[in-house]
């Protein structure tokens, strides 16, 4: 994964990031980006560039300053959450 600067700060986020469950998670999300059953608008940051943080981006630099949180868990809630109901 090229994006080990954009979301890790520390070694051990850098760790997780090149792990399996890290590229796991990367995976998952993009998957859920592609599929219209989720919601997974960017959201306004204003530390952001432009304004913007795109969702991937969210959700995996929580993964890294959160390496406590079990990543299939969160993954499980945040498709639950983001799921849209029709």
């Amino acid at each position: 994964m090229n994006q080990d600067k954009r979301y890790a700060k520390t070694q051990r986020a850098q760790e997780f990031l090149k792990s399996e469950a890290g590229l796991a998670a990367y995976s998952e999300l993009l998957k859920m980006i592609e599929d219209e059953n989720y919601k997974t608008v960017s959201s306004f940051s204003p530390s952001a560039e432009d304004g913007t943080l795109l969702f991937i981006d969210k959700h995996m630099n929580y993964l890294c300053t959160h390496l406590g949180v079990n990543a299939n868990q969160y993954l499980s809630n945040l498709r639950l959450i983001t799921k849209v109901r029709r």
